[in-house]
């Protein structure tokens, strides 16, 4: 199947990602802007862990505030060069990455950061639901239910695993692993800080 320029521009345009590479991964899709978009997701994916290794030497500090005032957020994003740093493209994933901690308030970084108290107090908190809503079934189940709870749980509190405020298709961590396959350098949320009017 031939591959027309308006569809490379397209996904381009869409994905940040190298002509060539969006070229190939129409061309293996068979046209399917779909399963192309997919491809260079995981392929991001795959680039983001072969980079994971290398230093953090530059950065940029993006802040949000939103229009009325009372919200805000700051995010610190690393990479590895300052050529990347200085980049329009990777200061505006910055900007939108505080925006998104603005909108939806994540409390951790990774899934790493979550504290065992705080693990052990939504265990608690779920098993008296789930004791409820499955008296009678096999523990099994319940212990299954209870696993799928906390998931779904901390999923909403931990940035990289919440789905993107503008784009509900990707995680916050997709997007990141994005920008690794774009710049073509480690790229990583360091810290950030949320600030809300009277909390």
């Amino acid at each position: 199947m031939e591959i027309g320029m308006d569809q490379i521009k397209a996904l381009r345009d869409e994905t940040g990602v190298a002509v060539m590479q969006c070229k190939k991964a129409l061309e293996e899709a068979g046209g399917d802007m779909e399963k192309a978009r997919m491809a260079l997701r995981k392929k991001s994916g795959e680039i983001a862990a072969k980079k994971s290794e290398r230093t953090l030497g530059s950065g940029v500090v993006a802040a949000y505030i939103h229009g009325n005032g009372s919200v805000g957020a700051m995010v610190e994003l690393g990479c590895e060069t300052d050529f990347v740093a200085k980049n329009e493209e990777f200061k505006k994933l910055a900007y939108d990455i505080a925006m998104h901690v603005a909108a939806l308030r994540p409390k951790y970084l990774t899934q790493a950061d979550i504290t065992d108290e705080e693990k052990a107090k939504a265990k608690d908190f779920f098993v008296e639901e789930v004791e409820k809503t499955m008296a009678g079934k096999p523990e099994a189940i319940k212990e299954k239910a209870l696993l799928g709870k906390l998931e779904v749980y901390f999923k909403e509190m931990v940035l990289v695993d919440q789905p993107f405020v503008k784009n509900g298709d990707m995680t916050i961590g997709d997007l990141v692993k994005g920008a690794v396959q774009k710049f073509g350098e480690n790229t990583e949320i360091v810290r950030f800080s949320r600030f809300a009017v009277g909390k």
